[in-house]
């Protein structure tokens, strides 16, 4: 799967300009990395799909501006026009989230679901934890990605554009981060 993502990456970096461009603004060169219409099936990586058009938008254009880093998502965000944003957030909003595979047993589950009452996660990221505006899904994201966002929030490396989440995620120890990463990944 990464060998296919890099391969993409290339693709794109290579052919530079404007077709550069046009391509990256096609939602299927994304399924490459955040599988099919935005269902991504590596841990690491974060699905798409149902992802609030805003958030996603958000997301593009602090890879595209350099306030957000990755070696895969930066260059290919660098030539996105707002248009190409604003398509590519509406498509994957459209999109259906698939099942969560993730299965955590009862007392995970319950854990999980004391700290979300506990941090408070509903008052942004809505009742179900499926996001809104600018605020993303939190609901059958990958535990893995999810683990490492919280991390680094928590550690100061990681930001969203008001400052809530990095604020949020300091008072949470990594036990915490571990039970609401395996509980929202389980989460429909």
């Amino acid at each position: 799967m990464r060998s296919r993502a890099r391969a993409w990456c290339a693709v794109l970096l290579v052919a530079g300009g404007v077709g550069a461009a046009h391509a990256a603004a096609d939602p299927q060169l994304c399924f490459a990395c955040h599988g099919p219409n935005g269902n991504s099936t590596n841990p690491a990586v974060p699905s798409l799909a149902a992802q609030p058009a805003q958030f996603i938008g958000t997301q593009l254009v602090m890879f595209r501006e350099k306030q957000r880093h990755d070696p895969q998502m930066s260059p290919i965000a660098a030539p996105l026009s707002n248009a190409d944003i604003s398509a590519l957030g509406k498509f994957f909003a459209a999109q259906e989230h698939a099942a969560p595979k993730a299965n955590p047993s009862q007392d995970m589950a319950d854990a999980g679901r004391r700290a979300t009452e506990k941090f408070n996660c509903v008052a942004c990221h809505g009742p179900a934890l499926k996001g809104q505006q600018h605020i993303p899904r939190l609901a059958g994201q990958q535990a893995e990605y999810l683990r490492a966002q919280l991390r680094g929030f928590k550690a100061g490396t990681r930001f969203d554009m008001d400052g809530n989440m990095t604020a949020a995620a300091q008072p949470l120890s990594m036990a915490d981060i571990d039970v609401l990463a395996e509980y929202l990944a389980s989460l429909p």
